[in-house]
């Protein structure tokens, strides 16, 4: 008998309205496989299981149904820097130990208006500024393929957990990469979606349009049918993308054939001086050779960035460090790392911030104009393969060259946040030892609908949900 975790988010969901399994049979199920596993892989930092069964007997019983979506009665879980009312919410952190919010993110209530199931809060580095997963409360998140590296950042334990089939599918979000590089290293399905997407209401700021949230599945149509969940907008959000025409939705057109288009393609990142790992440049290789067997025109590109913007996103993302509050004196609970990106950020005054700010834009203009004439861009999602996790360890690496190994590690993502263009990594390549490799490719502004149309199409050519890591 196939187990449950074996089928896709869909597929479960089908079998709930089909009586062959009930919410709480899957939510017993899936917390089996958290408490066997979450200790040797750090993918959750906070288990809700009393939570989770009452709430799935509850959608059972018809008390608790508000609409009946594709992924009603299916678990998932919330990553640990969005709020959960009587939750406690982290932010990795320990001067957020116990804190416990007193309302849901616009974002989880939809997820429970939609009859999805929390499990808990996966794991996240302090405040979310790191491109790994480790904090001082639950350590790292570890890679399902290979224990001994990092499974990425900042939604690590969301992507571990989903690869490990923890969760079906899951949250995540990504300010420079966090939903895209945990994607690559963990072999995942990761849409980091169009700025103004998915709400971060009521509390989320984010003054700099940087971050966005996004689903990681293991399968296109799994993280479409999530996004349909989650992109209802709230009054009063800052920025709005165009949302679909009436009748239509994210899932039906991860089931249309997206016509012949042409796409560009480049592979050396902005920042100057970061050598791309020849694993990675084979992914972009075998991607790019998969698009043309597909009738697509795939062409190269110069790169669409200067090397002007990894100052200016340093400069930003150091101030946006100071967001989280942190009581007077409590500043050395913090990490080594989290510490020197406040520091910085302190060093910056409001006319470097608005000109960093200023910049970001100018730099997102040029691009997007310098690409207007491709329906997509491809590119390596990573410069390096998933690192040991020592690698990025705080307590042995001063934080200047721990931030190093960061900007050349993930030396793709950060500019997308910048254009607030929806981009989903690919988990399309294995190394010979069956490490993930993904790729990239970047949707026209507010084009989700293109974008995943076309990535279910590479998905059905070149399946990658056949690869599942030892412990599976």
């Amino acid at each position: 008998m196939t187990e449950p975790h074996e089928l896709t988010a869909l597929e479960q969901a089908a079998a709930v309205r089909a009586g062959e399994v009930s919410p709480a049979e899957l939510v017993r199920h899936y917390l089996d496989r958290v408490e066997r596993l979450n200790d040797r892989y750090g993918a959750f930092i906070t288990v809700t299981a009393e939570q989770a069964i009452a709430r799935a007997e509850a959608l059972a019983n018809g008390a608790a149904s508000e609409h009946t979506t594709p992924l009603f009665g299916v678990p998932t879980a919330i990553k640990d820097l969005t709020p959960t009312a009587g939750v406690r919410t982290t932010y990795g952190s320990r001067a957020y130990a116990d804190h416990v919010p007193d309302r849901d993110a616009h974002l989880v209530t939809l997820l429970r208006r939609g009859g999805m199931i929390s499990l808990g809060k996966t794991n996240t580095p302090e405040f979310g500024l790191c491109c790994y997963t480790d904090n001082d409360l639950a350590g790292p998140a570890r890679n399902p393929w290979d224990r001994a590296r990092a499974a990425g950042g900042s939604s690590g334990g969301a992507a571990a957990a989903v690869a490990l089939g923890l969760a079906p599918v899951a949250h995540g979000s990504d300010g420079g990469g966090s939903i895209r590089i945990p994607a690559s290293s963990c072999g995942l399905f990761g849409l980091k979606t169009s700025r103004g997407r998915i709400s971060a209401g009521p509390d989320g700021a984010d003054v700099s349009g940087l971050a966005v949230q996004g689903p990681l599945a293991r399968t296109v149509r799994d993280a479409a049918a999530m996004l349909d969940v989650m992109a209802v907008p709230m009054p009063g959000d800052p920025h709005w993308a165009p949302p679909l025409p009436d009748g239509e939705t994210f899932l039906g057109h991860a089931g249309r054939e997206p016509g012949r288009l042409r796409i560009g393609r480049y592979a050396r990142p902005a920042a100057p001086g970061v050598d791309v790992d020849p694993a990675c440049a084979e992914a972009w290789e075998h991607a790019s050779r998969v698009l043309e067997g597909l009738g697509h025109d795939v062409e190269d590109i110069p790169t669409p960035f200067g090397p002007e913007v990894s100052d200016l996103f340093v400069t930003v993302w150091s101030v946006q460090s100071l967001g989280p509050a942190v009581e007077p004196g409590a500043e050395e609970a913090l990490r080594p790392v989290t510490r020197a990106w406040r520091a910085y950020g302190r060093r910056m005054d409001g006319a470097a911030f608005a000109a960093a700010i200023g910049g970001m834009q100018r730099a997102a203009r040029a691009s997007i104009e310098a690409t207007a004439r491709y329906d997509a861009v491809l590119t390596p999602t990573l410069a390096a393969l998933p690192q040991p996790v020592e690698f990025f360890d705080e307590k042995d690496t001063e934080p200047l060259d721990n931030l190093r190994r960061q900007s050349a590690f993930s030396a793709f993502t950060s500019v997308y946040n910048m254009t607030g263009q929806p981009v989903a990594n690919l988990p399309l390549h294995r190394t010979g030892t069956g490490l993930p490799v993904g790729v990239s490719l970047v949707g026209r502004p507010a084009g989700e609908a293109a974008l995943l149309a076309l990535c279910a199409q590479v998905e059905a050519a070149d399946p990658w949900i056949r690869h599942r890591p030892p412990e599976w």
